[in-house]
């Protein structure tokens, strides 16, 4: 009997962990605090009274949502520890291209770094909305709040992160992206400043996440000709035996770099018709252990990129 019922709760967990995961990844932006988190969850769930549970899909949500909360109120004092720069840990996205949502927003690298400035009510706000589209009485019920502030609170995260939005230009297609990456990619090996430039928006800006464990900028970089400086500076050791390949990582194009076996580097970019606005490479070791199992298998030399 206590299995059958153990049997029960893990079929209806199971039914919701992809829309739990994303919930939890959106909130925090690690992969593996979103795992920690859906685990906790699980556990919850053996531990509770299930013959009193209506809805345990809500139910479940609600849980996950209480935790991400606490969790990202705790991950935004351990920022403050973080040795330079904090990107978003880089999640593979082709199976699950909305992972769990049901759409793709809250999803990219750089509207995750956006969210990681709001208050943890703030980004639970938005990412319920604009990604699972929760009505605001549910939103206010998850915050303990009224539908009017709920909908206040929504309203203030789209401003912040529109805010934070060059919308200057127009977006990319991600078929456009991926060339652009490809070119990118290119003239960084070669280190060919004018040719960097030429890909570049003006206001241009490449971030390092190392977080003091291998040798990364510790402060971001802007401006055209600074940005191609600085790549076509680590040019000539940086990509020395290097293998690349092209994946989907957050719903966009991204670039696994790696030697020797080994994965030292993801790269991705955000771009609009005006050119290259925003470089991310997230070097931490800790950070690239799950995207680097999404490079090609043995065979599949499609993603696999010549140099």
């Amino acid at each position: 009997m206590v299995t059958s019922e153990l049997d029960d709760a893990a079929s209806v967990f199971l039914s919701v962990r992809s829309r739990l995961f994303g919930i939890a990844y959106r909130m925090l932006g690690s992969a593996n605090e979103a795992e920690d988190l859906v685990q906790e969850t699980w556990i919850r769930w053996q531990g509770t009274d299930r013959s009193t549970v209506l809805d345990p899909a809500a139910f479940l949500a609600t849980i996950t949502i209480r935790l991400a909360l606490n969790m990202a109120q705790s991950a935004r004092a351990r920022r403050e520890t973080y040795i330079g720069p904090w990107l978003p840990e880089p999640v593979d996205t082709r199976d699950d291209p909305y992972l769990g949502a049901e759409r793709g927003e809250a999803l990219s690298l750089a509207v995750l770094i956006l969210l990681d400035k709001l208050s943890p009510a703030e980004r639970a706000a938005y990412v319920l909305r604009e990604a699972f589209d929760y009505p605001y009485s549910r939103i206010a019920e998850l915050l303990e709040s009224t539908e009017v502030n709920a909908r206040q609170i929504v309203s203030r995260a789209r401003r912040h992160v529109a805010d934070g939005v060059r919308a200057s230009a127009q977006p990319v297609e991600p078929e456009e992206q991926g060339k652009l990456l490809e070119a990118f990619m290119r003239a960084a090996r070669k280190g060919e400043i004018a040719e960097l430039e030429g890909l570049f928006a003006e206001g241009v800006v490449s971030t390092t996440d190392g977080n003091g464990v291998v040798n990364a900028a510790r402060k971001p970089v802007d401006g055209r000709e600074k940005v191609a400086k600085f790549i076509a500076s680590f040019a000539w050791h940086f990509w020395a035996d290097a293998t690349f390949a092209l994946v989907e990582a957050n719903g966009r194009p991204g670039l696994l770099v790696s030697r020797n076996g080994e994965v030292y580097v993801f790269a991705a970019v955000e771009m609009s018709d005006e050119g290259i606005e925003e470089i991310h490479w997230v070097m931490n070791p800790e950070k690239l252990a799950r995207i680097a199992k999404s490079w090609p298998k043995p065979g599949d030399t499609a993603s696999l990129l010549q140099h």
